[in-house]
Order: C-alpha cells, then sequence, then structure tokens
C-alpha cells in the first residue's frame, strides 16, 4: 500500500513537469508570433512539447528525480529539477537547431524552460506550504508564544515550533530590538516591535508565552525581559546558553523555565576550536576528580575533540558510575576509560601513569569546602596538597598539565585558599624541571556545582526555608559549570608554563541577592537569616592576589599572571597530623612568595616529627607480625 501510494505521487510530480513543459512551450512560442500562431506552427509545437516531455524525461531519469532520491518540494528537488530542466532545454535547442525544417523558433527552448520551471516550482512550493500547514499545532491546544529574538537561534526555534503538529507552542509574534527586522516575516509569523512593544505584543496577540530565544543573552537582557513578561501577565522561558547548546540545533525541546544562572550571569564564550583540537585530538588524556562537577564536564567537553583515549579518574565510585552513564548510556563499569583510585595513594596514582602514560592531565580532584577545611587542615594537606605533588611528581612524558585553582587562592585567608595556592606554586615548580606545559587555571563558585551555595539555597527553599547567608554584603564571583570548563579548555591552549590563569567571572554577585533571586522563583514565601562569617571567610573574594596584575594577551576573558614556584621539599614533610592551628600558620606562610628561615624550621621540625612517627609505626607493625609467626 505504501509503494503504491508512493508511485502515485511520483506519476502525479511527472505529470505536474510534463505539463509545465505543455504550458511553457506554446506560451514562448506564443510571445514570439505576438499572438499569431497558424495551424502549420501549432502542430509543430505540439511536436516540440512532445519531444520536450521525453527529453525531460531521460534527464530527470538520470538524476533520480521521479524515483523517490528527492522528496517532493524540497530543496534538493527543486535543484534537480532546475539542472534537469536546464539539460532539457539545451537538449531541445540543439535538436531543432540541427533539423532542417526547425518545429519552434531558437528562443523558444529558452523561454519555455523557463516558463516551465517556475510553473514547476510554483506547483512544489504550495505542495511545500499545505505540508508545513498541516504540521502546525492545533490552535486550539496550543499555547501561543511571543518569541524574543529573531536572529538565527530564534529561527530554528519558530521553525521547530511550526513543524511540530502535536506541539504545545504555537508562535503568534516575534519581537526583536534590530531595527533592520522590523518589517520582517518568519513562514508567516509577524515582528511586532522591539523589547519595548512586548507588553503591547501580548496583548495584540494573546500570547500567555514569552520565550527568550537569544542564546546569547545576558542576565541583564533575560531580567529585563522576565520582569516585562510578567509585567504583561505572560509567563517565560529562555534557551540555553550557547555553551549549554554546543553545536546541535535549536529545537523546541531546548526550551525551559529560568535558572539562576540565567539571571546570574552568562558569558558568551569565544572559543579557537583549532587550538583546542590540536592538543587533544589523537591524544591520551587524564582527568582527575572525574566524577564531580566540573570534571565530569571536562570529560563531557573533552570527549568532543576526539582524544585517543580519555581516562576518567575518581575515588567515588558512584560518581564514576553517574559519569559513565551520562557519557555513554550505560553503566556497566567495565571500560578501562574508569579509574577508581585516591590521590592519597602515591603507589596507585604512580601505577595509573606508568600504564596509562596520559599527555594531557587536567586535575580537578579536590577537597573544597572550607569550613571543614578549616576544622580538617590536616585533610587539605593530604588530598589538595600531597595529592596534587603526587601527580605531579609521576607526570613523566605529559605534554600539558593543567592544575584546576580558586579565587581563594589570590590573597588566601583560609585552608582551603592556602591549599589551592600551594598548588600553583607546585605545578609552577613542575614546569621548571618537567619539559611540557605546566599551568593552573583559577576561577570562582561554580553555579549548580555540587556542594555549592546555589544547589544548598534551592534545598532550603524547597524545605520552606529559611535560606541562611552569612552577612549581608558578602560577594562572589559565579560561572556556569559549562562556560567555566569550555574556558578552561582554551586556557589550557593558551596558557604558557608556570602561569595562573585568571577567568573572567563578570561582576562579583551579592550572595543575598542570590538568595533573593532564589526565594522569588519559589512559590511559597522564603524568609532570608543572616548567620555572620565563617573562620576563614572573606567579604568579598579577590581574583588577583598581591604584585599580580590583569594582563589578557591572547584571550579577552583570560588573564596570565606568573606564579612564584615552590620547591616540594619544603611541603613534602608537612605533617597532617600536626596541631590544626600551627598547621594552618604553616600553610599561610608556604604561601609567601619567599619561604622564610622561621617557616623551614617549622617544616622541619614537623617532619621530624613525622618521620619518627612513622618509623614508630614501622617498628610497631613488624613486632606484631614477629609475634604473629610466633
Amino acid at each position: 500500500m505504501v509503494d503504491a501510494k508512493a508511485g502515485s505521487a511520483r506519476l502525479a510530480s511527472l505529470a505536474v513537469d510534463a505539463a509545465a513543459w505543455a504550458i511553457g512551450l506554446p506560451v514562448a512560442v506564443w510571445t514570439r508570433y505576438e499572438g499569431d500562431v497558424t495551424a502549420e506552427r501549432g502542430l509543430a509545437t505540439l511536436a516540440a512539447v512532445v519531444l520536450a516531455v521525453e527529453l525531460h524525461g531521460l534527464a530527470t531519469y538520470a538524476r533520480w528525480l521521479y524515483r523517490g532520491r528527492y522528496p517532493f518540494g524540497s530543496f534538493s528537488d527543486v535543484r534537480a529539477s532546475f539542472l534537469s530542466v536546464l539539460a532539457t532545454a539545451s537538449m531541445l535547442l540543439a535538436l531543432d537547431l540541427s533539423m532542417p525544417a526547425r518545429l519552434v523558433p531558437a528562443s523558444a527552448p529558452i523561454v519555455g524552460g523557463a516558463v516551465a520551471l517556475v510553473l514547476m516550482l510554483a506547483v512544489r512550493y504550495a505542495h511545500r506550504l499545505h505540508h508545513d500547514r498541516r504540521l502546525r499545532p492545533d490552535a486550539a491546544a496550543a499555547t501561543p508564544v511571543i518569541l524574543v529574538g529573531a536572529g538565527t537561534a530564534g529561527q530554528q526555534l519558530l521553525r521547530s515550533m511550526l513543524l511540530d503538529p502535536h506541539g504545545r507552542y504555537l508562535p503568534v509574534g516575534l519581537v526583536d530590538d534590530d531595527p533592520g527586522k522590523r518589517r520582517l516575516r518568519v513562514d508567516g509569523v509577524p515582528m511586532l516591535g522591539g523589547r519595548a512593544d512586548l507588553a503591547a505584543a501580548v496583548r495584540r496577540t494573546g500570547a500567555r508565552l514569552v520565550i527568550c530565544s537569544v542564546a546569547s543573552a545576558s542576565a541583564e537582557l533575560i531580567r529585563d525581559l522576565r520582569g516585562r513578561a510578567e509585567e504583561a501577565g505572560a509567563g517565560f522561558k529562555v534557551l540555553p546558553s550557547l555553551s549549554e547548546l554546543l553545536d546541535h540545533r535549536v529545537d523546541v525541546t531546548d526550551v525551559r523555565d529560568v535558572e539562576i544562572g540565567d539571571l546570574l550571569g552568562r558569558h558568551q564564550i569565544e572559543t579557537d576550536l583549532d587550538s583546542i583540537a590540536g592538543y587533544l585530538c589523537g591524544r591520551r588524556v587524564l582527568v582527575t576528580g572525574a566524577g564531580g562537577s566540573i570534571g565530569s564536564e571536562l570529560c563531557r567537553q573533552i570527549q568532543r575533540y576526539g582524544p585517543r583515549e580519555l581516562v576518567m579518574l575518581d575515588r567515588d565510585e558512584s560518581a564514576l558510575h553517574a559519569l559513565q552513564l551520562s557519557l555513554a548510556g550505560r553503566a556497566l563499569l567495565d571500560t578501562p576509560d574508569l579509574v577508581l583510585a585516591d590521590l592519597r595513594d602515591p603507589a596507585a596514582i604512580a601505577a595509573v601513569l606508568a600504564e596509562r602514560r596520559p599527555q594531557v592531565v587536567f586535575h580537578a580532584a579536590a577537597l573544597k569546602h572550607l569550613p571543614l577545611l578549616e576544622r580538617y587542615p590536616g585533610e587539605a594537606v593530604k588530598t589538595n596538597i600531597l595529592g596534587t605533588l603526587t601527580l605531579l611528581e609521576h607526570a613523566h612524558g605529559v605534554e600539558r598539565f593543567v592544575n584546576i585553582s580558586t579565587d581563594k587562592a589570590a590573597n588566601p585567608t583560609s585552608v582551603l585558599g592556602y591549599s589551592k595556592r600551594i598548588t600553583e606554586r607546585l605545578t609552577a615548580y613542575a614546569a621548571t624541571v618537567h619539559p611540557g606545559v605546566f599551568l593552573n587555571v583559577r576561577f570562582g563558585n561554580v553555579l549548580g556545582s555540587r556542594g555549592s551555595v546555589l544547589t544548598a539555597f534551592v534545598a532550603q527553599a524547597a524545605e520552606g526555608g529559611p535560606i541562611t547567608v552569612t552577612h549581608p554584603e558578602v560577594s562572589r564571583y559565579f560561572m556556569t559549570v559549562q562556560e567555566a570548563v569550555q574556558l578552561v579548555i582554551q586556557s589550557a591552549a593558551l596558557g604558557r608554563a608556570g602561569e595562573a590563569l585568571v577567568l573572567d567571572m563578570g561582576a562579583p554577585v551579592r550572595i543575598a541577592d542570590l538568595a533573593r533571586q532564589v526565594a522569588d522563583l519559589t512559590p511559597s514565601n522564603v524568609d532570608i537569616v543572616y548567620t555572620g562569617l565563617r573562620p576563614g571567610e572573606k567579604l568579598r573574594e579577590d581574583l588577583f592576589g598581591a604584585g599580580e596584575r590583569d594582563a589578557r594577551p591572547l584571550h579577552p576573558l583570560i588573564s596570565h599572571v606568573p606564579v612564584p614556584p615552590l620547591d616540594p621539599t619544603n611541603v613534602r614533610l608537612l605533617d597532617p597530623t600536626a596541631d590544626p592551628a600551627q598547621l594552618r600558620a604553616t600553610l599561610a606562610a608556604l604561601c609567601r612568595t619567599r619561604v622564610d628561615h622561621e617557616v623551614k624550621v617549622m617544616i622541619g621540625a614537623a617532619g621530624r616529627r613525622l618521620v619518627h612517627d612513622r618509623r614508630g609505626r614501622a617498628r610497631s607493625q613488624a613486632a606484631a607480625s614477629t609475634s604473629r609467626r610466633r
């Protein structure tokens, strides 16, 4: 039944094209003779029509025009029809000129072919228009929407909506601030003015929803449009940012509710794909902390550039399970790309690096919760400092090593900041002894990352509040995880050995404003309670430390600052079990550009205690083993 229907459609398209020639050639002859068409000329024209239809059949047969290669009315069908008419007119003209008694004037095949082509395309356009109108959503069931933004993303979204017969949205108007688009109509949907005309457009069309279809929309634009839509009594949704869309075409399924990240800030990032592909394509890449928010997004984006091997290392087996599920759609945990290992285990890390021989390393594994690390600074030493040192000492053959740092490493005042500043300096030292490029990338808070302030606020609001904020004036830098990782990957292509690359996070955001935004998005009333700054916490974060200068020689969103190296011998004997207050003081001293004699004495004393303790434990274990053998 399907084959019979398809065959009928092909016969119908052949009949349409034959009729076009049957009209086009007589029109050409009639105009050539200005209506003076005798019976003899009429018979000759009829013969030319028959010949043209046969020649057209040969031309279209060669292009499979009526054999199911091209959907009727598609752009490929139009192109094939044009080439077929051109071939037919050329052959008809050549044959006509070669005959002793010509059938039609020399201009007839050319003019007749043009008329026939116009008729063919007109029928195809009408068919396409009828087909597309049948696909439009039911006006009675779909929600009428206004799209703000008539650029490429907006037009793709509009067409996606119009070609979904079961769709939830029916576009009834466009709004765009570009004066060059004032009289634009896209597939029959009219332009209704600029942003200032949004309320009037909602009233005029009865739209119940406004969608911001600008994928590169700034936070200011989204906040403004959301306010205007709410004042007009319409709902509001957005398209994701460019970094979230990556390379796929915009579709109606991309439309989502506004999120805090949209209201706080988006960064339009210009990515040099060639430079990135140059150091990732065909390389063995290792990501530590692969199950975390930053690490997992790194893995997702690195996959796009075709690495030879992507090794994902984490100590959290559940995080690795979730990562593999998100990347491959399956999570059997039986593939060699997943490595379960702990940075605190030097032997295991050394074995992984020796076996997998990564050429590019993204080091994202770290402890990051400031209050806990203030209470347990030894944990920061074991994971953040000594774990990083283990990686650096065994990074033989690594061409590019990227240490993920934080803005808390600039003028640090907390154990987290101290530990990350020390890792920056250790990475800078590794750059002096390894042939590869060893660098740091420093940025602030990542919106929506696991354990972030935003996640905490959303959870508190969902429970009815209150939302707890440390101080009314505390502010932080924020960036979405997709944008942060995109800049990390770009930074690795641009960075020079020993540097810290500081990402432009935009303007700092007051945490109280963030809490208010979360509260406003919550249906119920949620209170905000201030609890006071915690030990080691700053009122305002710095992106640059003392003596560091904001220089952006290669990318408008990436600053390059030099980092003074730190000899690992100064940290190798740190005792994680030392008195927390003393350990914090030692870590703070190690962040100074020059490690003075007093600090070396402290470290030396701690190191001697550590060596003594280790020897004591070793002797105890040996004695116990001897006793068991007896």
